[in-house]
């Protein structure tokens, strides 16, 4: 996640608007629900806001520690891996 945070944090401008920003928000509010599922079962989740193209690299840092928190599973930590490594590779970074 950092990688691919740093990634972003590197990428010009034009890669961001042609989709990698987005690819990372979508990714962050994802694991931000997650995260929020575990700690608060039965309240709805919060969405994470769009602050940004230049702001999407640091919320999916956020995002990705706060549920590295909460996670107690290997298997849980796998996944969200996978899913990192997905959106990374959407993302073209």
């Amino acid at each position: 996640m950092d990688h691919f945070a740093d990634r972003l944090r590197a990428a010009p401008q034009s890669r961001l608007q042609r989709g990698a920003a987005a690819e990372a928000l979508a990714l962050a509010r994802q694991l931000a629900r997650w995260a929020q599922s575990i700690e608060e079962p039965a309240a709805e989740p919060r969405e994470m806001p769009d602050a940004g193209m230049f702001a999407a690299a640091d919320q999916i840092t956020v995002a990705a520690h706060d549920l590295a928190l909460v996670l107690d599973d290997e298997g849980q930590v796998e996944e969200a891996v996978r899913l990192v490594e997905e959106a990374r590779k959407r993302a073209g970074v």
